[in-house]
């Protein structure tokens, strides 16, 4: 798609109630794009990135036959092109909670960067009867992405399964405690923004990964 769906319309929110995943292409614009991806490789390079974990922030654990990804959790204004990409994000929000009735108060982002060779098997983005977030984004900062490269993400449906491909400017939102989902074998570094909306304060009983 050449234009920002969600500028155009709200026919993502109907989708993502009614299928509990939605894909919209080109959610940021080139210029914020690299801005994104400038700053994601400086963090890189500034070897800011740490080892992702599974579980609950009183039972963390790196476990790299589950994932091998690595992760910089980042502020709001932390930087001009993270300042932005929050306030879209809080846009969604707003959407979200005018049509959707969610009771959203607050949000957690981070950088995630996959390795050649990374991965995250299945699961989902919260334990029963734990954790606040309600709704996942992954917004995907690869240039020139093109089959091969891997890093897909799976999306298991009751009939199936959709493969995601890791399209620059492109974001995926499902609704956390709903959606099993999958990283794939990356074969080239795969770039992410992604997030949580959160129905409590951010520290309450999250998940950390």
């Amino acid at each position: 798609m050449k234009e920002n769906e969600f500028d155009k319309s709200i026919d993502w929110v109907d989708r993502l109630s009614e299928d509990d995943y939605v894909i919209i292409d080109n959610f940021i614009d080139d210029k914020l794009f690299e801005k994104l991806r400038d700053f994601f490789l400086t963090k890189l390079e500034e070897e800011d990135f740490k080892a992702a974990g599974i579980g609950p922030l009183t039972n963390h654990q790196i476990v790299p036959s589950i994932r091998k990804d690595f992760i910089y959790w980042i502020n709001k204004d932390e930087d001009e092109s993270t300042e932005k990409a929050l306030e879209l994000f809080d846009d969604v929000t707003q959407a979200l909670r005018r049509y959707c009735f969610l009771s959203i108060s607050d949000s957690e982002f981070h950088l995630a960067h996959y390795p050649s060779g990374a991965y995250y098997h299945k699961h989902v983005d919260q334990f029963k009867n734990r954790g606040n977030r309600l709704i996942s984004l992954i917004l995907y900062l690869n240039k020139d992405w093109k089959k091969g490269d891997g890093g897909e993400l799976r999306i298991f449906k009751e009939d199936g399964f959709e493969l995601i491909e890791p399209i620059g400017k492109r974001l995926v939102m499902f609704k956390s405690d709903l959606v099993p989902h999958e990283v794939l074998k990356t074969n080239v570094s795969r770039y992410s923004l992604t997030g949580w909306l959160l129905n409590k304060p951010k520290g309450v009983g999250y998940l950390l990964g």
